[in-house]
């Protein structure tokens, strides 16, 4: 008999490393499609740039500049808010504030510009904003699904709505979300985005899907081998910038949602004045100093950390990027990073690192997030989950939907 609230819960705790070398148990293992909605990347870029064209976000610029942006929204439609700030940088004139609960902040006026932001159309979160700044007579531009709720406040308010077919989970469509939102706020003069730095994200979306497809082995494909190397560890995830921090956020969430892992994530300027203890922890320092040396994998069952460190540089070519978006020198970004490297090494907790690569903060952020993503998947897969049903998720929905 099944255990209330187990219904459709399965999967096994020790990773199944076979599966992940065969393509016929993994296309049996993903009904749902999930690899195939995160190769769908580029796709979304391009696509969510001929959306809203149509949506004559020029218009936009007609008031001028506003004293703030609000990008609301839940989970990853709230995260399109963190990536337009990281992407602007510390140059962008007017703050940029990701709100994750239901209305407005109460200093929202007329002065300011709202993105209410739902892939459904129908998130309490986003439409409680979009009212809010209707009311309130703010700027109004909405973003999610046709015919939804959300459309119709938009309609009402006579607010630019961009249409954003929904093709996969919200977590599966960062890229539909987040090209609306980052076109939004270029035109109200935030951020300069050339349509060559969305091309080329998207160029870097799709050759980071054909390193990651299901036929390449682990030894060819990053997202299997990063998958195996974080099976059955506690995921320390921190990002040497704001930019990677951000993607840093993004890959915990999707660790959590696709793999059921619980994970750490942080910038490694936050880490750096706190959380790098945790290397000296019973799951860090203390764990692998009972580790046999000449053990590929511990023996006894314990749960120790795996720090995965999300480098941005700033560099391409050796060359400092003109928009780089650090608050710091990338020099002193970089030496931290290498320190924490180096202080994992003498504990010997292992450490994987990802390297940005790309010209513009967008393509860069671009090549932090793929790999992880691809990984969040395979892990749940070589755990026997099904990434794209998340049983405790419909659970929760059902509970606080009236």
């Amino acid at each position: 008999m099944t255990e209330p609230g187990t219904e459709g819960v399965s999967g096994h705790r020790d990773v199944d490393e076979a599966l992940l070398d065969d393509p016929a148990r993994i296309d049996a293992a993903d009904p749902g499609f999930m690899l195939r909605a995160i190769a769908s990347g580029g796709p979304q870029i391009r696509e969510a740039m001929s959306l809203a064209a149509e949506a004559d976000l020029a218009s936009l610029a007609d008031e001028g500049r506003p004293r703030s942006l609000v990008v609301a929204g839940a989970g990853t439609a709230a995260r399109t808010g963190d990536v337009l700030a990281a992407v602007a940088g510390p140059r962008c004139p007017v703050p940029v504030v990701s709100h994750r609960s239901a209305g407005v902040p109460g200093w929202v006026g007329a002065a300011d510009t709202v993105l209410a932001v739902s892939a459904s159309g129908r998130s309490p979160e986003a439409l409680a904003a979009a009212d809010a700044a209707a009311r309130r007579g703010a700027r109004l531009v909405a973003i999610g699904a046709p015919g939804s709720e959300l459309a119709a406040v938009a309609e009402r308010a006579r607010a630019p709505f961009i249409a954003v077919p929904r093709r996969a989970p919200a977590r599966a469509s960062l890229w539909a979300l987040t090209v609306p939102v980052l076109l939004a706020g270029r035109a109200l003069g935030l951020l300069r985005m050339a349509e060559a730095d969305l091309a080329e994200a998207a160029t870097r979306l799709d050759d980071d899907a054909e390193r990651c497809k299901v036929g390449n082995d682990a030894f060819t494909n990053p997202a299997k081998a990063l998958a195996l190397d974080l099976a059955g560890s506690l995921p320390v995830v921190w990002g040497s910038t704001p930019l990677a921090a951000v993607a840093a956020g993004r890959f915990a969430e999707m660790l959590a949602a696709n793999a059921r892992y619980p994970s750490v994530a942080d910038s490694l300027l936050e880490a750096g004045r706190g959380s790098v203890g945790l290397l000296d922890g019973v799951f860090g320092a203390l764990a692998e100093s009972q580790r046999d040396i000449f053990a590929d994998e511990p023996g006894d069952g314990g749960t120790r950390l795996r720090l995965v460190i999300l480098r941005d540089d700033g560099f391409e070519s050796g060359t400092p990027a003109e928009d780089s978006d650090g608050d710091e020198p990338p020099a002193v970004e970089s030496r931290r990073a290498e320190a924490v490297q180096s202080l994992a090494e003498r504990r010997g907790v292992r450490c994987t690192v990802l390297r940005a690569e790309g010209a513009s903060p967008l393509e860069r952020l671009a090549s932090l997030t793929a790999v992880p993503d691809f990984a969040s998947v395979y892990l749940a897969l070589a755990h026997g989950f099904d990434p794209m049903a998340v049983p405790a998720v419909s659970e929760m929905k059902d509970f606080v939907t009236p």
